[in-house]
Formats: C-alpha cells, sequence, structure tokens
C-alpha cells in the first residue's frame, strides 16, 4: 500500500490519531441524527484483553467498524450501555483489529487512512468482477488474523458481503478452529438504512441503530470448519432459518 502506510501502520500514537479523528467525525451520525442502542455492552469489560474475536453480520463497509471502535473505546473508561459524551476519543483504547478486503481498503486516500485504525487486510478471490462473493482466504491472511489475535480483539465479518443472509465463508471457522479464541457473536441493524453502501455518507436521519453483543460461543474445536460455520452463521442470525418468509396478502 505504500511506504508511507509500512511505517506508520504500527505506530500506536498514528492509530490513537485515527480513532480521534474518525471518532470525531463520525459520532453525530451515529448518537446525535440517529439513536444508537447498544445491549449487552455491560459484558465487554469482563473479556480477556486478548484472543476475542467478534464476529457480526455485515451492513455497511465501514460503519459498523466505526461503531464497534467508538463501543470499545467507551467500554474501556467504563461505560455500561451507551456512548455517552466521547470524551473517550482524548485517549482511545487501541487493541483493537478488523478484518476487510484488501480491494476496499486501497480504494482511496480516506479508506488508506482509515486502514491505519487496525485493519489486517486480505486477499479475497473473486468469483466475478462486479460481485463481492469470496471463494476463500489466502493461508498467509489466516496467519496475519491469528497474529492480530495473539495481542488485540479482533472483528471479522463471516459473510464477507453485505448482502444478507449470504453464505458464510469457511475462514473464519478455520480462525476459530486453530486459535480457540472466544467468540462473541453481534448482531447489528439499521446501518444499511441511515447509511450508504460505504456507511460514511447518511441516507436517513432518526434511524434506529442497534448493536447486539451476545455471550461468548461454546464452540467444540474438534468439530469439523462446516460445524463450526454452521454454528457461527446461527449465532449472527444469518442462517436460512431466518430469513424471513414473504407476506401473502
Amino acid at each position: 500500500m505504500g511506504s508511507w502506510f509500512t511505517r506508520f501502520k504500527h505506530s500506536v500514537i498514528i492509530k490513537k490519531m485515527v480513532y480521534m479523528v474518525v471518532g470525531a467525525l463520525s459520532f453525530p451520525g451515529l448518537a446525535i441524527i440517529n439513536k444508537l442502542q447498544i445491549n449487552g455492552m455491560e459484558k465487554l469489560s469482563k473479556l480477556p484483553k486478548s484472543n476475542v474475536l467478534f464476529v457480526s453480520n455485515h451492513q455497511t463497509y465501514f460503519a459498523e467498524v466505526i461503531t464497534f471502535l467508538h463501543i470499545f473505546c467507551a467500554v474501556s473508561w467504563r461505560k455500561k450501555n451507551r456512548l455517552g459524551i466521547p470524551y473517550y476519543l482524548l485517549w482511545p483504547y487501541t487493541r483493537v483489529n478488523f478484518v476487510s478486503a484488501e480491494e476496499t481498503m486501497k480504494k482511496n486516500l480516506l479508506s488508506k487512512i482509515f486502514a491505519l485504525a487496525g485493519s489486517v487486510m486480505v486477499k479475497r478471490v473473486w468469483v466475478g468482477d462486479t460481485k463481492e462473493t469470496r471463494k476463500g482466504l489466502d493461508p498467509s491472511d489466516t496467519r496475519k488474523i491469528s497474529r492480530a489475535l495473539e495481542k488485540n480483539w479482533v472483528i471479522t465479518f463471516p459473510q464477507g458481503t453485505t448482502t444478507p443472509f449470504a453464505k458464510g465463508r469457511k475462514g473464519t471457522a478455520f480462525i476459530i478452529k486453530h486459535n480457540n479464541p472466544v467468540v462473541i457473536p453481534v448482531i447489528i441493524s439499521g446501518f444499511n438504512i441511515a447509511f450508504n453502501k460505504k456507511g460514511l455518507k447518511l441516507n436517513k436521519k432518526g434511524t434506529k441503530l442497534t448493536v447486539t453483543f451476545k455471550d461468548p460461543m461454546q464452540i467444540n474445536t474438534n468439530d469439523t470448519t462446516e460445524k463450526i460455520l454452521e454454528d457461527v452463521m446461527e449465532a449472527i442470525e444469518q442462517s436460512k432459518q431466518f430469513i424471513p418468509h414473504p407476506v401473502t396478502p
């Protein structure tokens, strides 16, 4: 991504600065113009500081990740059920990484800067030029995610796409099976209504945004990756059983 990124990506000071700027710009759209409701936030303070994997459904490219960073920073300042006044941005909690597509993070200067907030960039094998569907993860990408888990919390989106109820990807199950992290399912809603697909532009004001943190999953790492993935998709309510049936008139 360029020599400047290589120099700065491991700098905690740079990371904190990105958190402060992105956090200050995004806070009004999350908590003032729209209405953010956080469920289960009190559970986060009890988690270990590393080897925690947050698995979530996905509605925009950036808005959910930015919201998670707000929440994690707020928790580090002992807030329990809301963001409140964002003074936590004065010294943000930065022991967080998020898995994102390398293609997305390289698109423009803004995404490149946001990558400094803790992106673990993965290469995707595309099925078609205009689709988000991913066939698999490069083995080197799983190693990068494993290294991130050794020190931090990691956010990942098992579907690898903003399409609801899309099939999950085995890469997430592989990471769980081989790293045995604490797995926290997260369910988000409203972001695709309030924001555009990138999650950087407001589409609708006054939208209720919800983020729900569930209890840690009980996963048997001796299970197959298929079974682990099935359990994860059910936990984030993206499996077939959650697809709404059409209402007949």
